[in-house]
């Protein structure tokens, strides 16, 4: 099965407004409107069965409405679509919104630091993570064009994370730096950790094909996901530019495509042992 790990999908009502923001910030042309018909009509012409969905809160207030839209793509689409909701550590009753997403049945959760107005290293994170990592894979957004002791998410922050709840299965977006590539090569890339994948959204436009062999050779080939950031990219577009600067062949290609499934699978249950009660909560600091 071929899968998106990462796209956005945004309400009709907001997804006009939600692409000019993505245009005016990444200073861009998105070639998406940003609604699901329009993703999955990409994904399709693509080779994509199904797209993880992410959607992110930048406020507190905005838990629940994007909980909810989550949770009605879910059951709109359940065939193509796999809904992540968010949370805030500026949201209080965390707890009671885990077991909602829990017995819904969504299986991950979307952090954006940098959009949503906090720091990675933020210590109101620590007991969300512990409580969430039996049940929920989390995509985080890691990285900006900014040094990464300044930067909301970084490689730093994010190996710190790993290393303090080995439990938590993280999927670092944008190969775990994004305009930070040579940081995550040097802290995610320098040893293999079990509870870490990585995407290859949001890098390939930027990446020398030099760099792009290099972040591929850098982390176990099972562990790197296809990933668009929809509506950025197209699906397609992105499937050959990816494969064209890698220079990977069909087979490779294919593996990135279909790695997510096993993310998915039985196989995702945590590691024996990586429980609440064995969690180290002191973080080290370090999109």
């Amino acid at each position: 099965m071929h899968i998106d790990i990462h796209t956005h999908a945004f309400h009709p009502k907001i997804a006009r407004k939600a692409v000019d923001h993505l245009n005016a910030y990444y200073k861009l042309t998105c070639a998406g409107d940003g609604t699901i018909d329009h993703l999955l009509a990409r994904q399709t012409a693509a080779g994509v069965d199904k797209c993880v969905v992410l959607c992110a809160a930048t406020a507190p207030a905005q838990v629940i409405p994007a909980n909810n839209y989550a949770l009605a793509l879910q059951r709109a689409h359940p065939d193509r679509v796999l809904a992540f909701g968010t949370l805030h550590p500026g949201y209080a009753p965390w707890e009671k919104e885990l077991d909602r997403l829990k017995a819904a049945g969504i299986r991950g959760l979307k952090l954006h630091p940098d959009f949503q107005g906090f720091r990675l290293d933020d210590p109101r994170l620590r007991p969300i993570f512990e409580a969430a990592q039996k049940n929920f894979i989390f995509e985080i957004h890691i990285g900006d064009a900014m040094r990464p002791e300044r930067a909301p998410s970084c490689p730093y922050k994010l190996a710190a994370i790993l290393d303090a709840f080995p439990g938590l299965r993280v999927i670092a977006a944008h190969f775990g730096g994004y305009r930070m590539w040579a940081h995550s090569l040097k802290v995610l890339g320098s040893r293999r950790r079990e509870n870490l994948w990585l995407d290859t959204s949001s890098t390939s436009p930027f990446a020398t094909p030099l760099l792009l062999r290099r972040l591929l050779a850098a982390f176990p080939p099972e562990r790197i996901l296809f990933g668009t950031d929809w509506p950025l990219y197209d699906p397609l577009d992105e499937r050959r530019r990816l494969q064209q600067k890698s220079g990977l062949n069909d087979a490779a290609m294919d593996r990135l495509l279909t790695n997510a499934a096993a993310l998915f699978g039985p196989q995702s249950a945590p590691a024996a042992g990586s429980d609440a009660a064995t969690t180290r909560i002191s973080l080290a600091a370090g999109h």
